[in-house]
């Protein structure tokens, strides 16, 4: 099949151009010629949304934007990336990527298999919709049809079958003993060569959440759709949408919004992470108190305990504090933390209430690839872009972080929290903001920490009620104090009564 797209993306023309050159006495020297290549403009059409990661992000951490395992679509097909060059190499096994394909054909095969179709069936939905999957990706790629065909037949096959394979070892887990869903393509004593590997399965996660490693989500779709029923006549009954976000990534079951529609799967990842609570855009953040300055000046930190989104982040403070924060009791409550069970006491602190984030060795390159498509496709709904650079402001040394792990708003799995520390501030550079969702609260904090009284509170409960024992010898010494003080006065002020 010859496409227009492969022929518009060959067409360079060539003319020549007449350029006068006038000189400052306005007399006309000899026309110079210059050869001046007319290269098209590259298009971007309706459906674009995969892209190459800008070099300016990539120059943070090349290795973040790159599969390891195996590659998906035309970015990195064959192992090597649009110029041809190698990559997705493992330094002590030069044969896993040739593994990989050759694994990919026997998922293919197996795919038949399950739905009792044959290849050219298959095939055929790619080609209807090849144009179509062309356009999803910024970049042309420079596969012929027929490749490229074949290369969304079995990268597309491999990731479904992966994802159905999953979801019924979710289902053995879940009930011992239990069987597979009927028409599996495997035997039931023989084991996934994925799935029985935790560290390959787990790279190969990692590789599927990639921004250049991916196939448009509409065609993925397709396909189930076209095949939930088998050549057996069983019916497949769980959604595509639930398959990739609960079978697989394991994320709780939650509506994309209306009007959204999901691109591919890093895009989806990116939903499950955005707000649930609508925020006004604000200016951007140009200055934000660390963590720990805030907590020196009043401000408690909670992790939201319930099912939340990990974006939903508020800040809380009573109108009465506003006009009288002497009534804040935060003092109190260090003292006896048992009382925080009351939500009248507590809603009288200043709180920020933050999701819990879980900080593995994933996280750096799921944050970066989806930070990547925000500056891509989404600069202005930038949410991820926007959480992160609040959390680089707030997040500046070991002692903050350490303050959210005590509150559980941190799970740290690296280890260190110096490292943590640093994945943060890296995870801000090279990107660009021209709003903020978080500008308002970044303000009302900082306003916070600047009032006198807040600041100066701050420091008195936190160096003299930060604890019970704290609390109670602060108050014995104010007693002991006390009692000296009228000792001392006490012989005068007997004597003028007298």
């Amino acid at each position: 099949m010859n496409l227009e797209i492969n022929e518009v993306s060959k067409m360079v023309l060539t003319s020549a151009v007449d350029i006068p050159i006038v000189m400052e006495n306005n007399l006309m020297c000899e026309e110079l010629i210059i050869d001046i290549p007319l290269v098209i403009e590259p298009v971007q059409w309706r459906e674009c949304c995969i892209y190459k990661v800008p070099k300016k992000l990539r120059q943070v951490n090349k290795e973040a934007y790159t599969p390891k395992l195996i590659s998906i679509g035309p970015f990195h097909h064959g192992g090597k990336d649009l110029r041809g060059e190698k990559e997705l190499r493992d330094e002590e096994n030069e044969n896993v990527p040739m593994d990989m394909e050759m694994l990919k054909v026997r998922y293919f095969k197996d795919f038949c298999y399950r739905t009792g179709k044959c290849q050219k069936e298959i095939a055929r939905i790619i080609e209807e919709n090849e144009v179509k999957i062309r356009h999803c990706y910024a970049e042309i790629s420079k596969l012929n049809s027929e490749d490229f065909v074949k290369m969304v037949l079995v990268d597309s096959t491999f990731i479904i079958e992966l994802f159905l394979r999953s979801s019924q070892e979710n289902e053995k887990r879940s009930q011992e003993n239990g069987p597979f869903l009927k028409n599996d393509a495997r035997k039931e004593d023989e084991k996934d060569y994925i799935l029985s590997k935790p560290w390959l399965e787990y790279g190969i996660k990692q590789d599927l959440m990639l921004l250049e490693n991916q196939l448009p989500f509409f065609i993925l779709k397709e396909l189930y759709d076209q095949i939930s029923y088998s050549g057996k006549n069983n019916k497949i009954s769980f959604l595509f949408l639930d398959l990739a976000s609960c079978g697989y990534f394991s994320f709780p079951k939650s509506n994309i919004p209306d009007g959204k529609e999901v691109k591919h799967l890093t895009d989806l990842v990116r939903y499950f992470y955005c707000p649930s609570i609508q925020y006004n855009k604000g200016s951007t953040i140009t200055h934000l108190y660390s963590a720990t300055k805030l907590h020196r000046a009043g401000v408690m930190f909670r992790n939201i305990k319930r099912v939340s989104r990990l974006l939903d982040i508020q800040f809380k403070k009573l109108p009465l504090l506003e006009i009288s924060p002497c009534f804040n009791i935060s003092w109190f409550l260090n003292c006896l933390p048992c009382l925080k069970c009351f939500p009248c006491l507590e809603s009288m602190q200043t709180l920020l209430k933050v999701p819990t984030l879980i900080v593995d060795d994933a996280t750096e390159i799921c944050f970066q690839n989806l930070m990547a498509l925000e500056q891509c496709h989404y600069p202005s709904e930038s949410y991820i872009c926007n959480y992160i650079m609040l959390l680089d402001y707030v997040i500046n040394t070991r002692e903050d972080v350490e303050l959210f792990v005590e509150n559980k708003i941190i799970i740290n799995k690296l280890g260190s929290n110096e490292l943590v520390a640093t994945m943060v501030n890296d995870l801000g550079l090279e990107i660009v903001e021209n709003h903020s969702y978080y500008g308002e609260m970044a303000k009302r904090l900082n306003e916070h920490y600047e009032n006198y009284y807040n600041h100066n509170m701050g420091t008195l409960t936190s160096t003299y009620f930060s604890n019970l024992w704290r609390g109670i010898l602060t108050v014995v010494g104010l007693v002991v104090f006390g009692h000296s003080i009228w000792s001392t006065i006490k012989p005068f002020v007997t004597h003028q009564i007298d």
